[in-house]
């Protein structure tokens, strides 16, 4: 059982990171918008899969983390997601420009373990 306090830390860290996140998505997300697809291909989807990939795990999935819908869903979503930016998108860029995506990375794999907390819709 999670105390109040342990709740409140899930919903605050939840929130923050998650808002935090949406200023990369929304970037993203008026260019898919735009119909504007360019993009990088990290993982050799396309430049349009993987736009649309990024999109869902820095906009639409922080949005759904931030009201604690299905939470380790799309917390999942977004680490493997940071996992990609961090490893393959930053690949031999020094540690200190791919440290965004690394802190990010570690922050949605805290929220997949410790889940949404019950100020959430999930309310575990």
């Amino acid at each position: 059982m999670k105390t109040n306090a342990i709740n409140f830390g899930l919903l605050l860290f939840r929130v923050g990171v998650s808002g935090a996140m949406l200023t990369h998505g929304y970037g993203k997300l008026l260019k898919v918008l735009a119909g504007d697809f360019s993009f990088g291909d990290p993982i050799g989807i396309g430049p349009t899969a993987s736009l649309i990939l990024c999109t869902l795990a820095e906009f639409i999935a922080p949005l759904l983390l931030i009201v604690g819908w299905k939470t380790r869903w799309f917390a999942l979503l977004a680490s493997i997601n940071m996992l990609v930016a961090f490893i393959i998108a930053h690949d031999g860029d020094a540690f200190a420009k791919k440290e965004k995506a690394f802190l990010y990375l570690i922050a949605f794999i805290l929220i997949y373990f410790a889940g949404a907390g019950k100020y959430s819709v999930d309310k575990h």
